[in-house]
Protein backbone atom coordinates (compact mmCIF):
# COMPACT_ATOMS: atom_id res chain seq x y z
CA UNK A 1 0.00 0.00 0.00
CA UNK A 2 1.11 3.21 -1.06
CA UNK A 3 2.79 5.27 2.36
CA UNK A 4 0.13 7.97 1.44
CA UNK A 5 -2.73 5.89 2.17
CA UNK A 6 -1.06 3.29 4.38
CA UNK A 7 -1.70 5.61 7.90
CA UNK A 8 -5.12 6.46 7.41
CA UNK A 9 -6.36 3.12 6.06
CA UNK A 10 -5.46 1.82 9.15
CA UNK A 11 -6.42 4.28 11.26
CA UNK A 12 -9.88 3.98 9.67
CA UNK A 13 -9.65 -0.04 10.39
CA UNK A 14 -8.61 1.27 13.92
CA UNK A 15 -12.58 3.15 14.24
CA UNK A 16 -13.82 0.73 12.75
CA UNK A 17 -13.00 -2.36 14.97
CA UNK A 18 -13.13 -0.44 18.24
CA UNK A 19 -16.85 0.96 17.05
CA UNK A 20 -18.58 -1.68 15.71
CA UNK A 21 -17.23 -4.52 17.31
CA UNK A 22 -16.42 -6.63 14.37
CA UNK A 23 -13.37 -9.22 15.22
CA UNK A 24 -10.85 -8.36 12.00
CA UNK A 25 -11.19 -4.85 10.05
CA UNK A 26 -8.85 -5.57 7.27
CA UNK A 27 -8.42 -3.64 3.36
CA UNK A 28 -6.22 -2.70 0.98
CA UNK A 29 -5.96 -0.52 -2.42
CA UNK A 30 -7.17 -1.34 -5.75
CA UNK A 31 -4.06 -1.82 -8.13
CA UNK A 32 -4.70 0.64 -11.27
CA UNK A 33 -7.37 -1.33 -11.55
CA UNK A 34 -5.87 -4.92 -11.86
CA UNK A 35 -6.41 -6.66 -8.60
CA UNK A 36 -7.58 -5.26 -4.93
CA UNK A 37 -3.99 -6.22 -2.88
CA UNK A 38 -4.40 -6.67 0.75
CA UNK A 39 -2.30 -5.49 2.83
CA UNK A 40 -4.04 -3.63 6.26
CA UNK A 41 -4.71 -5.67 9.09
CA UNK A 42 -6.55 -4.51 12.42
CA UNK A 43 -7.45 -7.81 14.88
CA UNK A 44 -6.51 -11.28 15.33
CA UNK A 45 -5.26 -12.82 11.79
CA UNK A 46 -3.21 -15.72 11.44
CA UNK A 47 -1.81 -14.15 7.90
CA UNK A 48 -3.21 -16.01 5.04
CA UNK A 49 -5.16 -12.74 4.11
CA UNK A 50 -1.84 -10.91 4.23
CA UNK A 51 -0.77 -9.77 0.20
CA UNK A 52 -3.35 -11.63 -1.14
CA UNK A 53 -4.06 -10.05 -4.93
CA UNK A 54 -8.14 -10.69 -5.24
CA UNK A 55 -8.89 -10.00 -8.79
CA UNK A 56 -11.65 -7.59 -10.04
CA UNK A 57 -15.02 -9.01 -9.61
CA UNK A 58 -14.07 -12.52 -7.88
CA UNK A 59 -14.76 -12.82 -4.17
CA UNK A 60 -16.47 -10.10 -1.61
CA UNK A 61 -13.87 -7.26 -2.09
CA UNK A 62 -13.64 -8.12 -5.90
CA UNK A 63 -17.39 -7.54 -6.46
CA UNK A 64 -17.48 -3.96 -4.79
CA UNK A 65 -14.66 -3.08 -6.70
CA UNK A 66 -16.56 -4.21 -9.79
CA UNK A 67 -19.87 -2.60 -8.69
CA UNK A 68 -18.56 0.70 -7.21
CA UNK A 69 -21.29 -0.38 -4.13
CA UNK A 70 -20.92 -2.10 -0.57
CA UNK A 71 -21.92 -5.43 0.12
CA UNK A 72 -22.18 -7.35 3.23
CA UNK A 73 -22.70 -11.51 3.30
CA UNK A 74 -23.71 -13.59 6.53
CA UNK A 75 -21.94 -16.47 5.80
CA UNK A 76 -19.20 -15.83 3.28
CA UNK A 77 -18.22 -19.87 2.37
CA UNK A 78 -21.46 -20.18 1.64
CA UNK A 79 -23.15 -17.08 0.03
CA UNK A 80 -24.19 -17.30 -3.37
CA UNK A 81 -23.56 -13.59 -4.24
CA UNK A 82 -19.68 -13.84 -4.52
CA UNK A 83 -17.69 -15.88 -6.51
CA UNK A 84 -15.39 -18.20 -4.02
CA UNK A 85 -12.01 -18.54 -5.41
CA UNK A 86 -10.63 -16.92 -1.98
CA UNK A 87 -11.93 -19.88 0.13
CA UNK A 88 -9.85 -21.16 1.48
CA UNK A 89 -7.79 -18.38 2.65
CA UNK A 90 -10.92 -17.03 4.27
CA UNK A 91 -11.38 -20.62 6.19
CA UNK A 92 -7.78 -20.77 7.10
CA UNK A 93 -8.62 -17.32 8.77
CA UNK A 94 -11.79 -18.68 10.31
CA UNK A 95 -14.27 -15.94 9.31
CA UNK A 96 -17.75 -15.81 8.41
CA UNK A 97 -20.02 -12.59 8.26
CA UNK A 98 -18.22 -10.29 6.22
CA UNK A 99 -18.75 -6.57 4.05
CA UNK A 100 -16.66 -4.45 2.50
CA UNK A 101 -17.09 -0.80 1.25
CA UNK A 102 -15.27 0.94 -1.80
CA UNK A 103 -13.09 4.28 -1.10
CA UNK A 104 -14.31 6.12 -4.55
CA UNK A 105 -12.42 9.14 -5.57
CA UNK A 106 -12.92 11.14 -9.01
CA UNK A 107 -15.84 7.85 -9.33
CA UNK A 108 -12.88 5.18 -9.23
CA UNK A 109 -12.53 2.57 -6.26
CA UNK A 110 -9.18 2.97 -4.82
CA UNK A 111 -9.17 1.37 -2.10
CA UNK A 112 -11.43 -1.50 -0.06
CA UNK A 113 -12.25 -1.51 3.60
CA UNK A 114 -13.69 -4.73 5.22
CA UNK A 115 -14.88 -5.99 8.55
CA UNK A 116 -15.56 -9.79 9.75
CA UNK A 117 -16.96 -11.98 12.16
CA UNK A 118 -15.15 -15.00 13.00
CA UNK A 119 -19.09 -16.47 13.27
CA UNK A 120 -22.42 -16.31 10.86
CA UNK A 121 -24.28 -14.22 13.36
CA UNK A 122 -25.33 -11.06 11.03
CA UNK A 123 -23.53 -7.76 11.06
CA UNK A 124 -25.66 -5.52 12.77
CA UNK A 125 -26.57 -1.84 11.52
CA UNK A 126 -24.15 -0.21 13.63
CA UNK A 127 -21.12 -1.91 12.41
CA UNK A 128 -22.48 -1.39 8.39
CA UNK A 129 -23.19 2.18 9.46
CA UNK A 130 -19.60 1.95 10.47
CA UNK A 131 -18.37 0.62 7.52
CA UNK A 132 -19.64 3.36 5.34
CA UNK A 133 -18.58 6.37 7.46
CA UNK A 134 -14.91 4.79 7.35
CA UNK A 135 -15.57 4.62 3.81
CA UNK A 136 -16.57 8.03 3.16
CA UNK A 137 -14.41 9.28 5.79
CA UNK A 138 -10.97 8.20 3.94
CA UNK A 139 -12.47 9.42 0.49
CA UNK A 140 -12.37 12.87 2.12
CA UNK A 141 -8.88 12.27 3.34
CA UNK A 142 -7.65 11.05 0.24
CA UNK A 143 -9.20 13.95 -2.00
CA UNK A 144 -8.36 16.70 0.49
CA UNK A 145 -4.79 15.24 1.01
CA UNK A 146 -4.65 15.95 -2.85
CA UNK A 147 -5.58 19.03 -2.86
CA UNK A 148 -3.39 20.34 0.34
CA UNK A 149 -0.45 19.07 -1.78
CA UNK A 150 -1.48 20.75 -5.44
CA UNK A 151 -1.96 23.87 -3.28
CA UNK A 152 1.31 23.72 -1.39
CA UNK A 153 2.88 23.29 -4.35
CA UNK A 154 1.47 26.45 -6.21
CA UNK A 155 1.42 28.22 -2.93
CA UNK A 156 3.42 26.89 0.38
CA UNK A 157 1.62 29.59 2.66
CA UNK A 158 -1.94 29.20 1.19
CA UNK A 159 -3.03 26.49 2.11
CA UNK A 160 -2.45 27.57 5.96
CA UNK A 161 -4.00 31.20 5.47
CA UNK A 162 -7.13 30.01 4.30
CA UNK A 163 -7.46 27.18 7.26
CA UNK A 164 -6.70 30.71 9.84
CA UNK A 165 -9.32 32.53 7.66
CA UNK A 166 -11.72 30.06 8.16
CA UNK A 167 -10.98 29.56 11.96
CA UNK A 168 -11.49 32.82 12.25
CA UNK A 169 -14.43 33.13 10.02
CA UNK A 170 -16.67 30.73 11.89
CA UNK A 171 -15.40 31.90 15.21
CA UNK A 172 -16.25 35.72 14.07
CA UNK A 173 -20.09 34.08 13.21
CA UNK A 174 -20.27 32.25 16.90
CA UNK A 175 -19.48 35.49 18.23
CA UNK A 176 -22.06 37.35 16.41
CA UNK A 177 -24.80 34.93 17.65
CA UNK A 178 -23.21 35.00 21.08
CA UNK A 179 -23.68 38.66 21.74
CA UNK A 180 -27.03 40.50 23.14
CA UNK A 181 -25.99 43.51 21.45
CA UNK A 182 -27.83 43.86 17.90
CA UNK A 183 -25.68 46.69 17.19
CA UNK A 184 -22.24 44.73 17.56
CA UNK A 185 -24.09 41.47 16.47
CA UNK A 186 -24.45 43.20 13.03
CA UNK A 187 -20.65 44.99 13.18
CA UNK A 188 -19.26 41.38 13.63
CA UNK A 189 -21.58 40.00 11.01
CA UNK A 190 -20.01 42.99 8.28
CA UNK A 191 -16.20 41.90 9.32
CA UNK A 192 -17.12 38.20 9.26
CA UNK A 193 -18.57 39.04 5.28
CA UNK A 194 -15.27 40.91 4.73
CA UNK A 195 -13.34 37.35 4.96
CA UNK A 196 -15.09 36.26 1.71
CA UNK A 197 -14.03 35.79 -1.46
CA UNK A 198 -16.66 37.73 -4.11
CA UNK A 199 -15.90 35.38 -6.59
CA UNK A 200 -18.12 35.16 -10.42
CA UNK A 201 -20.67 32.38 -9.24
CA UNK A 202 -20.61 34.60 -5.58
CA UNK A 203 -24.68 34.89 -4.48
CA UNK A 204 -25.70 31.60 -6.68
CA UNK A 205 -26.41 29.24 -4.13
CA UNK A 206 -28.29 30.36 -1.14
CA UNK A 207 -27.09 28.93 2.18
CA UNK A 208 -29.40 29.38 5.61
CA UNK A 209 -27.37 30.76 8.52
CA UNK A 210 -26.88 27.56 10.13
CA UNK A 211 -25.67 25.72 6.88
CA UNK A 212 -23.23 27.87 6.17
CA UNK A 213 -22.23 26.91 10.02
CA UNK A 214 -22.26 23.16 9.23
CA UNK A 215 -19.89 23.76 5.97
CA UNK A 216 -17.40 26.22 7.56
CA UNK A 217 -16.90 23.49 10.48
CA UNK A 218 -16.34 20.42 7.95
CA UNK A 219 -13.96 22.52 6.15
CA UNK A 220 -11.99 22.32 9.24
CA UNK A 221 -12.17 18.98 9.11
CA UNK A 222 -14.85 18.28 12.03
CA UNK A 223 -16.73 15.49 11.92
CA UNK A 224 -20.72 15.88 12.82
CA UNK A 225 -20.21 15.34 16.44
CA UNK A 226 -18.09 17.80 16.52
CA UNK A 227 -20.01 20.04 14.41
CA UNK A 228 -23.17 19.57 16.86
CA UNK A 229 -21.32 20.14 19.41
CA UNK A 230 -19.56 23.78 18.37
CA UNK A 231 -22.96 24.81 17.42
CA UNK A 232 -24.59 23.20 20.30
CA UNK A 233 -27.32 20.84 18.63
CA UNK A 234 -27.78 17.43 17.92
CA UNK A 235 -25.95 15.12 15.59
CA UNK A 236 -29.15 14.40 13.46
CA UNK A 237 -29.40 17.78 13.05
CA UNK A 238 -26.11 19.19 12.07
CA UNK A 239 -26.17 15.87 9.58
CA UNK A 240 -29.57 17.67 8.35
CA UNK A 241 -28.04 20.73 7.71
CA UNK A 242 -24.63 19.46 5.85
CA UNK A 243 -27.53 17.18 3.68
CA UNK A 244 -29.65 20.16 3.08
CA UNK A 245 -26.43 22.54 2.39
CA UNK A 246 -24.78 19.82 -0.15
CA UNK A 247 -28.47 19.55 -1.82
CA UNK A 248 -28.55 23.02 -2.25
CA UNK A 249 -24.50 23.40 -3.47
CA UNK A 250 -25.23 20.12 -5.80
CA UNK A 251 -22.39 18.17 -3.71
CA UNK A 252 -21.97 14.66 -3.42
CA UNK A 253 -19.61 14.74 -0.39
CA UNK A 254 -18.73 17.11 2.71
CA UNK A 255 -15.61 18.27 1.10
CA UNK A 256 -16.85 19.13 -2.75
CA UNK A 257 -19.69 21.20 -0.39
CA UNK A 258 -16.51 22.92 0.93
CA UNK A 259 -14.55 23.21 -2.15
CA UNK A 260 -18.34 24.67 -3.96
CA UNK A 261 -19.12 26.78 -1.08
CA UNK A 262 -15.59 28.56 -1.15
CA UNK A 263 -16.25 28.81 -5.36
CA UNK A 264 -19.44 30.67 -4.44
CA UNK A 265 -18.08 33.09 -2.08
CA UNK A 266 -19.76 31.09 0.85
CA UNK A 267 -16.30 30.31 2.81
CA UNK A 268 -12.93 32.12 2.58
Amino acid sequence: MPESLAAPVTDALRRLRRVSGVSLAFGGIVQRGRALRLSQFVGPTVGALNGVAVDIGHGLGGKVVATNRPLVVDDYLRTPRITHRYNAVIETEGLRAMAAAPVIVDREPVAVIYGALHTDDPLGDRALDALALEARTLEQQIVASRTSVETAAADPDADALRIRMTQAYTQLRELARSVDDADLADAIARITDGLLDAGPDTDVVELTSRERDVVALAALGYPNARIAESLGIGVQTAKGYMKDAMRKLGATSRLEAVVIARRCGLLP
